[in-house]
């Protein structure tokens, strides 16, 4: 994989924020430097700022990505925390893949924390998904701790398979440790989202309670 110079990585990201309809190119900042983007600027939502984020991060050639864009409401969208806390409650119970009554919310200034236990991995994605779009969200602290209803050690063979089925993925650069229920992954791989899916893909097996991504991105100099 080559690495990109600056100027071409920078065009890439922005090219690509212009790409999603939910963002005004206008409104983010974009710098690139050895493949770490830093993103500026305001926009009126925690959603476009999560677009902008995951937009830039599956850009072919982005290492990291520094998340700076600030949100700034319109004036129709301000709420109060009792307004977002309820919303957030109402959107959580809504959704099937969050457990009911597992997750605990607080709001503090437009910011959610949500607690609580659950057995999968998915179950704390959902709930965090779940309240991208509501309008007064600030940002989402997610401490959903995962606890498997399942004792059993994790099988390091059925976790190597999965990661051999996905066709986005080299597994042969990738080495699975296991130590009861938790995963480690270590090697390289050649993206953001290879790295991201590595990640996803071991959480789905069952009895994981952690996983620790120590995968790094490499690309060849030019």
């Amino acid at each position: 994989m080559i690495m990109k110079s600056n100027e071409s990585l920078q065009k890439d990201v922005q090219d690509a924020i212009k790409w999603e309809p939910l963002l005004n190119a206008a409104e983010i900042g974009v710098t690139a430097k050895d493949g770490i983007v830093t993103l500026t600027g305001t926009v009126d939502s925690y959603a476009k700022k999560m677009e902008a984020e995951d937009a830039a991060k599956n850009v072919l050639g982005v290492s990291a990505v520094v998340e700076q864009i600030q949100i700034q409401f319109a004036q129709t969208w301000k709420k109060t925390d009792v307004e977002v806390a309820n919303e957030v409650i109402s959107a959580l119970a809504a959704n099937w893949a969050v457990p009911k009554d597992k997750v605990k919310v607080k709001v503090e200034d437009g910011w959610v924390t949500l607690e609580g236990e659950v057995h999968w991995n998915y179950q704390k994605e959902a709930a965090k998904k779940t309240i991208h779009t509501l309008a007064g969200v600030k940002g989402v602290m997610n401490y959903i701790i995962i606890k498997p209803d399942s004792q059993d050690e994790v099988e390091k063979e059925g976790i190597e398979l999965a990661l051999l089925r996905n066709w986005s993925i080299d597994d042969k650069q990738i080495a699975v440790d296991v130590e009861g229920n938790n995963v480690t992954l270590n090697g390289n791989v050649n993206s953001i989202f290879q790295k991201s899916e590595a990640e996803r893909i071991a959480w789905n097996a069952p009895g994981v309670w952690s996983v620790k991504n120590n995968l790094k991105i490499e690309y060849d100099e030019l």
